[in-house]
């Protein structure tokens, strides 16, 4: 057998970030607080061990973990929301704790426990070269589309990607394909709804609605257009 290596996370709450570690399904493995505070947990064969920060360390509310590699990351992510949405009536896509959305053709995800650990769950036969976006050879709306895409998915800050396709969109849209357009009023709705503007994304979605797209165009966007609604589904309360 090989090398182990098993990452040691901060808690200042033992007990509640093993709890929350039970509701994603995992099994604890080890929990004590004398002669020193210590806790594992175990699923899939992969431990995670805890201890408390040391003492006179400033700590940062939220820091990096570690990286969880999985065979099925999609399978995961909808086990994982589904313990979640049981336990918190909906959710937890803010504050702490929190899981990021998996959209269709992602390979990676975040949970961020209650004591600020990220962990990282990726699909272990993830390319080596994930496409990260910043083509040279995109300019105008799509290269906007690019940029918003990598502020939305791989930098989580949807704030950003929200303004980066609003100019972009003003800016471009009359000589735009109108494909491209399209995609733009889709992502603005879903960027709406996850920044809790529903009155926005509905203004985008009537736009969408409004637009001479032929059927074939339509099915072509399908899932970009009905992304909006599949996170609004994915956000809402039991």
């Amino acid at each position: 057998m090989g090398d182990t290596a098993v990452p040691q996370l901060w808690t200042s709450d033992l007990a509640g970030t093993l709890e929350f570690y039970k509701t994603l399904g995992y099994t604890v493995t080890h929990e004590q607080t004398r002669p020193y505070v210590y806790g594992a947990v175990e699923d899939h064969g992969c431990a995670l061990h805890f201890v408390p920060a040391p003492k006179d360390t400033e700590v940062p509310a939220e820091r990096t973990g570690c990286l969880v590699m999985v065979d099925d990351v999609a399978h995961r992510h909808q086990d994982f929301t589904a313990a979640l949405r049981n336990r918190y009536g909906k959710v937890p896509a803010k504050g702490l704790p929190r899981i990021t959305r998996f959209r269709p053709g992602q390979t990676r995800f975040t949970v961020v426990d209650p004591a600020g650990n990220q962990l990282i769950y990726i699909q272990r036969d993830e390319p080596p070269k994930v496409e990260y976006g910043g083509s040279k050879k995109l300019t105008g709306l799509a290269k906007v589309l690019d940029n918003a895409r990598i502020l939305r998915d791989f930098k989580i800050d949807y704030p950003a990607a929200f303004r980066v396709l609003e100019v972009g969109l003003g800016r471009y849209r009359a000589e735009a394909p109108r494909l491209d357009v399209a995609r733009a009023l889709a992502a603005l709705a879903e960027l709406a709804v996850a920044l809790e503007d529903p009155g926005r994304a509905e203004s985008f979605r009537t736009e969408l609605r409004a637009m001479e797209l032929s059927a074939s165009e339509r099915a072509s966007l399908a899932g970009e257009l009905r992304a909006s609604d599949d996170l609004a589904s994915w956000l809402s309360e039991i």
